[in-house]
């Protein structure tokens, strides 16, 4: 008995530590703030789309096939002759208490369940391009900064600023070209070979693996620009610092110099443009999926607008701002491990 009441003491007191700590009442307050956010992305896209001529229903019109009658029965069905405002409101409330984002009107299907088919194959992509942006632009900007000046460091500066002066659309079509010179040992779209579910499990990963390889590329370069001359920046910014010449003063070997003492300090502002990297790679995958032919939600948000399908777009805009959301409260907590000093709330 006296054992429980202990346990049940010190599950308690862990409980008010956790609630009352700093980390749990900064993600509490994102959250929210992150509530907000898709509250006003959503409604902010509903009357945009709206205040732009036409819908899906004056789409229908078109076919001397679909008599009147029937266009009014999907009018009705759909919602859409229904006021604005209350169109948008019960979305809202079929979402809080349903869970349902609403019918397609192009696929016929739950929307819910599309987004469910192409969220992954989103996340995948801006996931290896974030993996192989950081894999390749950190150890650049290292060595640009330790060779400044130099023959190594010019050539990594224009390659830089090449990579950032190409519109992504330019890259991915000169990628495409590539991959029809080269054919077929790059494959030219999808995301899986004819044969895919006759693979093995560790077939299906390389054959993913393989159809992604262009693709991350396309969306890595301009990224990839980017952070390399920012690390470039930060670190020469800290090697000119007094406690970097105290421990080169010291005798301390220069890699443990560079990687441990000036990179550690270097990383924090790289760190905090890791939520802004997920962003620019979620926007610039609908240039990629296009191009392409990836089936991602950025893809299917392209068609859902040009199709007016309302309920489709708005569900899509707010799962790419959910995915901002996390991105960047990922990137604030990932700072704050790799630098204790730091406190959430500044």
């Amino acid at each position: 008995m006296t054992s429980t009441r202990i346990s049940m003491e010190t599950s308690r007191d862990w409980l008010i530590k956790l609630v009352t700590s700093e980390t749990f009442v900064y993600v509490v307050k994102r959250i929210l703030q992150a509530l907000l956010t898709l509250f006003l992305a959503s409604a902010l896209s509903f009357f945009i789309m709206k205040l732009s001529p036409g819908d899906y229903i004056d789409t229908l019109r078109q076919n001397p096939k679909i008599s009147p009658e029937r266009i009014e029965e999907l009018r009705r069905q759909f919602g859409l002759d229904k006021s604005w405002v209350e169109q948008f409101w019960l979305w809202l409330w079929r979402i809080f208490t349903k869970g349902d984002f609403g019918t397609s009107f192009v696929y016929q299907r739950s929307v819910g369940s599309l987004l469910w088919e192409r969220v992954p194959a989103t996340l995948m992509l801006a996931i290896a391009s974030l993996i192989f942006t950081w894999a390749v632009a950190i150890p650049l900007g290292i060595i640009a900064a330790v060779k400044q000046n130099r023959a190594t460091d010019r050539i990594l500066q224009v390659i830089s600023y090449t990579g950032q002066g190409f519109p992504s659309f330019i890259t991915a079509l000169f990628l495409l070209i590539v991959a029809q010179v080269t054919s077929p040992i790059f494959p030219i779209g999808g995301m899986t070979s004819i044969d895919h579910a006759d693979l093995s499990w560790f077939g299906k990963i390389v054959d993913i693996s393989w159809h992604m390889i262009l693709p991350t590329i396309a969306l890595s370069i301009t990224s990839f620009a980017g952070l390399q001359r920012i690390t470039r920046g930060e670190l020469l910014d800290v090697l000119r610092q007094d406690y970097i010449q105290t421990a080169r003063a010291k005798g301390l070997p220069e890699n443990r110099v560079i990687y441990v003492h000036a990179l550690r300090n270097a990383i924090n502002p790289l760190i905090t443009l890791l939520g802004f990297e997920l962003a620019s790679l979620l926007s610039g995958a609908f240039i990629a999926e296009q191009f392409f032919n990836w089936p991602g939600l950025g893809r299917l948000t392209l068609q859902a607008v040009i199709a007016k399908d309302q309920y489709l777009v708005m569900a899509s805009l707010v799962m790419s701002a959910v995915l901002l959301n996390v991105g960047n409260l990922l990137a604030d907590l990932l700072l704050k491990v790799a630098d204790p000093r730091i406190r959430l709330e500044s």
